[in-house]
């Protein structure tokens, strides 16, 4: 009776960051489903193994045209939007609670060289010794498996021959998906400092892009007018999270350290990596974005018009 008067009195909130199942949750070998590295090494091996089959076998035969896919691509990015919507609300809510019912901890505790006592540090930095369980872990745990779903957009990209061009490589492809599916299992392996941030910042991205996705999917109006105003929160949530790691660090060398510190020092390694190869595909993409804007017939050249402020944003990767 005590959890029905909770979950009618706390609604969403009780849905989203005080259920049992989210309070109680604990990262486990032998119970969190996908959470061996075994699994992580077959799962990023069985992918790439069947995108390129798919590739090779579209490239034998000889097919240059896009698949008939109909409402696959939209339903994809509606439940991707949704579940990344869920993932941030219900992340921010139980870091919410977490700060909330922890702020005794941070207020009371003085280690060495602390400066900053304030328990929104929290969100930048775990305090050494955290274990992966209890509300934000379930969001993050949840942030990993939709890392699966959002590799299915690979088979899609390649069936309507997306993938694979000049531009658009498909080793590249698969190397930023692998790395991002490997990212997030190590955030909970290792309760990775910064994940907080990580996991709302990229929600609300993927929120954002694929509801764009969605909208242009179906063909609905507007759908080239949002892709500049697209690009300039791009580029504000990557100023945003470069202050994050700056913080991360400041906290680490000045408050007493932060937990899973090694594991942001192998994912940045990553993530600088990300960057290059983004650089060199940029590159390459504007060279062939040249290319194909010559093969825009008249027939179709006010639907290549409309097309080009959105192609790139549509199509890239988050």
């Amino acid at each position: 009776m005590g959890i029905v008067r909770s979950a009618a009195g706390g609604g969403l909130t009780y849905w989203l960051a005080e259920h049992p199942a989210i309070v109680g949750f604990r990262w486990s070998h032998a119970h969190s489903w996908g959470s061996t590295w075994s699994f992580l090494a077959c799962a990023i091996a069985a992918y790439v193994v069947a995108a390129a089959a798919l590739h090779f076998l579209l490239t034998v035969l000889g097919r240059r045209r896009p698949l008939p896919l109909g409402l696959l691509p939209a339903t994809h990015s509606l439940c991707m939007a949704l579940l990344s919507a869920a993932i941030f609300l219900g992340t921010l809510l139980s870091s919410a609670a977490e700060i909330r019912e922890t702020r005794w901890f941070w207020l009371g505790h003085r280690a060495p060289r602390r400066l900053i006592t304030h328990p929104l540090q929290w969100l930048l930095c775990f305090p050494p010794g955290t274990r992966p369980s209890g509300r934000v872990f379930f969001w993050s745990y949840a942030f990993y498996l939709s890392r699966f779903l959002h590799l299915l957009r690979t088979f899609l990209l390649i069936a309507r021959r997306r993938v694979g061009r000049p531009g658009r490589s498909l080793p590249c492809h698969l190397f930023v998906h692998a790395v991002l599916v490997c990212t997030s299992f190590v955030w909970l392996e290792f309760s990775q400092s910064l994940q907080v941030t990580a996991i709302l910042s990229t929600t609300l991205a993927y929120a954002v892009v694929y509801g764009y996705r969605f909208w242009v999917e179906l063909g609905l109006p507007w759908g080239g007018t949002l892709p500049a105003v697209l690009r300039r929160c791009q580029a504000l949530l990557v100023a945003c999270n470069l202050l994050s790691h700056l913080g991360l660090l400041l906290l680490h060398f000045c408050n007493g350290g932060c937990n899973g510190i090694g594991a942001w020092v192998f994912n940045s390694v990553l993530n600088a990596a990300l960057l290059l190869l983004f650089a060199a595909e940029g590159r390459r993409a504007r060279i062939w974005e040249g290319i194909a804007d010559d093969d825009c017939s008249s027939h179709h050249h006010n639907s290549c018009r409309r097309g080009a402020a959105g192609v790139d944003l549509v199509n890239k990767d988050c």
